[in-house]
């Protein structure tokens, strides 16, 4: 522990990930006692410790979170302590003295201790003395089998964490001990103590570093730090889980990107962290990218402190806004940009989205905007149509890129690819879940989410993948984003949209405005991080299509536009009235974005024409 002791004084150091996420992704059921496979399946395990050392970690946890008297003990295993906690520690220290036999690099083994998932007294029926011997008893096991230092973690409530600590100092003195502490929303402890306070106590007990983990995720944690740095000299440590879950396909996804999680580890060592890592929604790809920050700002770190030259790969920066696409010209010159939507073909003929663009392109239109299968719907490539556009037309294109079908691997080569073609024009998407289309049962990958595409692509932009390998040249990509300001979860919304512009987002496009107040007010909240916004703009064609958009999509429709959809008596009547609402919203949200985009329903481009016609140059129309 020596020389951990000399590294961590002078640097931060990379912790691994989550253990249980990956077992999961793995098919390994909740109902499993994780810890248990230490006996059952050793090689799994091993492969995961192996990966996240392959990452960058250099911290590796046992798998023995729930390895305790208590939580075995709902499994019948609370007679297997030393076996499971032995065998734990045995295999990380196996993936260790792997990566030395390759000398690839140096890792240490923190014997993971969580809690005891029972109550204790004053609130439950658990004393604290037996805590404190549940405690011991894990401990020992964990000391005997060899852990460099202990990770007393997650820890709800500053009692148990209290009889977690003195456990440690009594069962095995000579070994650093690292208690972190979980937050709420609010970020304080799950018994309401401050982290200033938790900071206090944990010193004045003895832990070697303190820290606080898990929690709702990087924002949170990172402001619990904070916190905790003005009350303690101690060494701190923060490994949030990857944001809260999202249910997708029926299951719980964490979707923080490996490049958030990047971000996070940035902030969190200019805060004054020592030990960064990752918990619950963390994986081998985000501990990698959290590697790569950490590289990036230790070569920063030497050119200020000693003049020496950082070993970093080149980049290769992007050309400016202007000279990237049309789109990008007209964003850096100020004007006013119009799109409209064309949705792929469902087979392979595309000789009507062809034509649209030819006509559109004819009234002076500036892009033809490309969704990527969207609503879950197999549809011919977006890449495919916009490129077959732009060699067909002299129209611009805009490709809706998602993640929902790719890995980061694909994600790469899709980008650098559809640079290699001409075009110019990326909107990130996450993606609609699969069981919204007509194939609910396919499966979606989601390795990244919006965020961590918009930072892939900034990177791409810059030369580098994201291992920060050169590619040679930059993408040249002009970043969009999308945006709803209509959304229930408004508060939601706009975090997340910040997140997009802080990534590298250079313009938003909206989701269909139908109530103005709405794009106002989101307008105005986005002030401090505001980018170039392009309101999206809908033509009605029916009351079905309103009710619809309303009741299934949960897009926000005034009672005024339903009733006046519902007095067109014929289906003629109700398209000329969605086209005149169109029209009424497009020139009641000019003044306040940067261009609009219309959507063309079921392939109705003349409509989409009309509709945009007042803000097209009068040459083009007359």
């Amino acid at each position: 522990m020596s020389q951990f002791a000399d590294i961590f004084a002078s640097r931060p150091v990379l912790a691994d990930g989550a253990m249980g996420t990956v077992l999961y992704a793995r098919g390994v059921f909740i109902n499993r006692c994780y810890d248990e496979l230490n006996l059952s399946d050793p090689s799994l395990i091993l492969s995961i410790h192996e990966e996240y050392l392959q990452a960058g970690a250099e911290i590796l946890e046992s798998n023995t979170f729930g390895a305790n008297r208590f939580r075995l003990g709902r499994h019948g295993l609370a007679d297997q302590v030393n076996e499971i906690n032995g065998a734990g520690v045995r295999i990380a220290r196996q993936a260790v003295e792997r990566l030395k036999e390759k000398q690839a690099g140096e890792a240490w083994v923190a014997g993971a201790v969580g809690p005891l998932g029972v109550r204790l007294e004053p609130l439950g029926k658990t004393g604290l003395d037996e805590a404190r011997a549940a405690f011991a008893e894990q401990i020992a096991a964990l000391a005997a089998a060899g852990v460099d230092l202990l990770s007393i973690e997650t820890m709800p409530a500053l009692n148990e964490a209290r009889e977690a600590l003195a456990a440690a100092r009594e069962t095995a003195p000579e070994l650093p001990v690292l208690v972190m502490v979980t937050v709420d929303d609010d970020g304080n402890c799950l018994d309401g103590s401050s982290p200033a306070h938790a900071a206090a106590l944990l010193t004045e007990w003895g832990a070697g570093a303190i820290g606080v983990n898990c929690s709702t995720g990087p924002t949170t944690v990172l402001t619990a730090i904070e916190a905790m740095r003005a009350a303690t000299t101690l060494p701190l440590a923060a490994m949030p889980n990857a944001g809260l879950p999202r249910a997708v396909e029926g299951r719980n996804i964490y979707l923080c990107s490996p490049e958030y999680m990047a971000s996070f580890a940035r902030k969190a060592i200019q805060a004054g962290v020592q030990i960064v890592g990752g918990c619950c929604g963390t994986t081998p790809n985000h501990i990698r990218a959290m590697r790569s920050a950490m590289r990036d700002l230790d070569a920063r770190a030497r050119v200020e402190v000693t003049g020496e030259a950082p070993e970093l790969t080149t980049e290769t920066p992007p050309v400016p806004l202007g000279a990237r696409s049309r789109i990008g010209a007209l964003l850096a010159e100020g004007s006013f940009v119009t799109m409209v939507e064309i949705v792929p073909p469902r087979g392979i003929d595309c000789a009507k989205e062809i034509e649209g663009s030819r006509l559109l392109a004819s009234l002076g239109v500036h892009a033809i905007n490309v969704p990527d299968s969207p609503r879950a719907t197999a549809r011919m490539s977006a890449e495919s149509l916009c490129i077959q556009i732009q060699q067909h037309t002299t129209m611009e294109t805009v490709l809706h890129y998602t993640c929902r079908d790719r890995n980061l691997l694909r994600i790469q080569s899709d980008l650098l690819g559809a640079s290699s073609i001409g075009l110019r024009n990326i909107l990130c998407m996450t993606g609609d879940p699969t069981k919204l289309g007509n194939y609910p049962d396919a499966t979606a990958v989601f390795d990244v989410d919006s965020i961590g595409l918009v930072n892939i692509v900034r990177r791409l932009n810059h030369g580098l993948d994201i291992g920060a390998n050169a590619i040679g040249a930059s993408t040249n990509f002009t970043i969009g984003v999308a945006a709803n300001p209509g959304v229930p979860d408004i508060e939601q919304e706009l975090r997340r949209f910040a997140f997009k512009v802080e990534a590298g987002a250079e313009y938003a496009i909206t989701q269909p405005v139908f109530d103005l107040r709405l794009l106002e007010s989101f307008l105005k909240r986005i002030e401090e991080y505001r980018i170039p916004v392009i309101a999206g703009i809908w033509p009605l064609v029916s009351l079905r299509n309103a009710e619809y958009l309303k009741n299934d999509l949960r897009t926000s429709m005034p009672e005024e536009i339903m009733l006046r959809m519902a007095q067109a008596e014929t289906p003629e009547a109700a398209q000329r009235e969605g086209i005149l609402i169109a029209q009424e919203m497009l020139e009641a949200v000019r003044p306040f974005v940067q261009g609009v985009q219309v959507s063309a329903p079921f392939g109705r481009y003349t409509a989409a024409a009309e509709v945009i016609a007042s803000v097209l140059p009068k040459t083009a129309t007359e």
